[in-house]
């Protein structure tokens, strides 16, 4: 479907700020938690976070989500094909967070990402909730063991806009999904 919503999505992902991501995501309108079910493929919009170019290179897929208590927030690509999920719950973000720029070089990405197959997990890591931000209630994941918050608005009918809302200052982190 090519909307303006749509062709703004795909303006923002060659790159914005954050004031202009938020503005953008403020004017979309709300999900109702059912409407996320399923696969979807993910893309990070860049805005100048700490985390952009981070997930991508490390193979993020994107999050799968099987009912409001069954979700996979980290899906990853398998080298040779498939995907895998990631346990939050061993990811290191204040490290991450911390150091995001530098764990950018390739030659660290080529280490790191091999070592996500150590922290596969079956189990789910994150739960589904209508939760109110920034003053509109909708479909929000909420991690199991991390200060995170992906709240969600709807781009199209196949395509949403996640904010990473994460515990401290600062503006959230930008991904789009798109429904496999």
């Amino acid at each position: 479907m090519d909307n303006e919503p749509t062709r703004r999505l795909q303006e923002l992902q060659g790159g914005t700020d954050a004031g202009t991501a938020l503005e953008f995501f403020d004017a979309l309108p709300p999900l109702q938690v059912p409407e996320l079910y399923g696969s979807w493929r993910g893309t990070e919009i860049p805005t100048g976070h700490r985390l952009d170019g981070l997930l991508e290179p490390l193979g993020w897929h994107g999050k799968r989500f099987d009912g409001d208590e069954e979700v996979f927030p980290l899906v990853f690509a398998g080298a040779g094909g498939g995907v895998f999920n990631v346990n939050p719950a061993l990811v290191p973000l204040s490290a991450v967070l911390r150091f995001g720029p530098l764990l950018q070089k390739p030659e660290l990405l080529a280490q790191i990402r091999p070592a996500l197959r150590l922290a596969r997990t079956r189990r789910p890591g994150a739960r589904l909730r209508m939760t109110e931000y920034r003053g509109v209630s909708s479909a929000t994941m909420i991690y199991d063991a991390l200060p995170v918050l992906d709240v969600f608005r709807r781009v199209d009918a196949e395509t949403v806009l996640g904010a990473m809302d994460l515990r401290g200052p600062g503006a959230p982190f930008f991904f789009a999904l798109h429904r496999e």
